[in-house]
């Protein structure tokens, strides 16, 4: 006899604890999806000079993006490239996303984009586009090209907000604050897209309570979805330094399984979950080393779930704290 609730998310009667990413492409498409990641090449504004330089203290791009840690070629050799390797992994993968995921995606002329853009689209195997960005930057003609890319195939637009509390951004050195990020998602409402925030968890000298007011904030903004990761150090970066002198201290893997189901449990039963961990290759991660096993941390924290008997958006609406 089916024991679920009538009226529960499609998620919830699936048995999941959470509305996964996963999920959500095999039901949008009928099967397996994987994203191909693409580098057209772009900077960032906290990079160049425009508003900061020297990148976030987290940052080096060839350590999340494996399309920088390759040789750069077309947008279209890059997708025969990625989907080449990818199935090999997955055998019975036929659909892809292109993701174009390194530095700031839309920081460029609108010309530069619409090509880029519509060469990704014309591979015959590529259904629809994820873009990462910046919230200070994507002007009113960069969000008119993404809503006439939104009418033609599935786009998602991630925005890094990694915290609503500008202290943290000012540590990071993002080079703008929390109200650019609102300004953004105001600006990109109602114009056929997916809106995906990028948090980060454990940032130096950020409470429970800290993060869970960015789950709160989420929730106030219906954000569609959400990628969730941990601070982790990579190589050839401040954070590096900081964390090899005792400055900063990484989250360790339980605390970190514990924010992440407080986090969720505030945030709506409708809100997609992208990502709930972060990492690196090997050879470029500093810490924390657990972060590298991702299928056990899932399974860790499904555990987690089940320990408490919680999910997603169980505490909506109920506070911060």
């Amino acid at each position: 006899m089916n024991s679920v609730l009538p009226g529960l998310p499609a998620w919830r009667e699936a048995g999941l604890r959470y509305f996964s990413y996963n999920f959500h492409l095999r039901q949008r498409f009928g099967g397996r999806v994987q994203k191909v990641s693409l580098d057209a090449g772009f900077t960032c504004p906290n990079v160049d000079g425009t508003v900061a330089t020297g990148g976030c203290v987290f940052c080096d791009n060839r350590s999340f993006s494996p399309s920088r840690r390759i040789p750069r070629t077309s947008i279209a050799g890059q997708l025969d490239h990625g989907i080449r390797v990818l199935r090999r992994r997955y055998s019975n993968v036929e659909r892809f996303l292109a993701y174009f995921q390194p530095a700031t995606n839309t920081y460029a002329p609108v010309e530069r984009l619409r090509r880029l853009y519509f060469e990704a689209l014309d591979h015959p195997q590529v259904v629809g586009l994820a873009i990462g960005t910046r919230p200070d930057c994507v002007p009113d003609g960069v969000l008119d090209l993404l809503s006439e890319l939104a009418a033609q195939t599935y786009l998602s637009v991630e925005y890094g907000m990694q915290t609503m509390h500008d202290r943290s951004l000012d540590w990071m050195n993002r080079g703008h604050h929390h109200d650019a990020f609102l300004d953004a998602i105001q600006r990109s409402r109602g114009r056929g897209f997916e809106i995906c925030a990028h948090v980060i968890l454990g940032l130096p000298g950020e409470t429970h309570a800290d993060m869970m007011a960015t789950a709160q904030e989420l929730a106030r903004l219906s954000i569609d979805s959400v990628k969730i990761h941990n601070l982790y150090a990579v190589k050839h970066t401040p954070l590096a330094e900081w964390v090899a002198s005792g400055e900063v201290a990484l989250m360790e893997r339980d605390d970190y399984l514990r924010t992440v189901v407080d986090f969720l449990e505030r945030l709506p039963a409708e809100c997609l979950v992208e990502r709930i961990s972060g990492d690196a290759p090997p050879d470029y991660l500093v810490g924390p080393a657990w972060c590298l096993d991702k299928p056990a941390l899932r399974i860790a924290l499904e555990a987690e779930f089940a320990r408490r008997d919680t999910w997603q958006g169980r505490l909506a609406g109920r506070g911060a704290n």
